[in-house]
């Protein structure tokens, strides 16, 4: 059975948050949409939302399912986005080494993952030019 990736694609004033890994090594410094594991009997909605709280320490309101899903390239995990809002506090880069607030002009600016090129996609329609 595939694990299952929650990620959270957090929109404010028409920009969207991208968190910039710190590991493992080979991924530090490429890009993300924040998110995690969903454990064994959990919800994705509330995985999601705790995941949001641990890596930056805000509250967000979870909305519509953004892009499709998307398999990781290892084969053992699916990865599944959400748009969200913030609604208590400024993100922290608790677990990452950095966080910027992206335009659609400016989704190209930094090194995505694989996994999340298809959400960034999906998203440009969402975005301020």
């Amino acid at each position: 059975m595939l694990q299952l990736i929650v990620g959270a694609a957090i929109v404010r004033d028409g920009r969207v948050l991208a968190c910039a890994r710190a590991e493992p090594p080979e991924l530090a410094g490429r890009w993300e949409f924040p998110g995690g594991k969903v454990e064994p009997g959990e919800l994705e909605v509330d995985a999601l939302l705790r995941e949001i709280d641990e890596e930056l320490a805000v509250k967000v309101e979870v909305g519509e399912r953004v892009g499709p899903d998307v398999l990781l390239p290892h084969g053992k995990a699916v990865l599944r986005v959400w748009l969200a809002s913030l609604v208590e506090g400024e993100p922290q880069a608790v677990e990452h080494e950095e966080l910027r607030w992206l335009a659609a002009g400016e989704l190209d600016s930094v090194d995505w993952l694989p996994a999340d090129a298809p959400i960034v996609e999906a998203l440009r329609g969402y975005l301020v030019p």
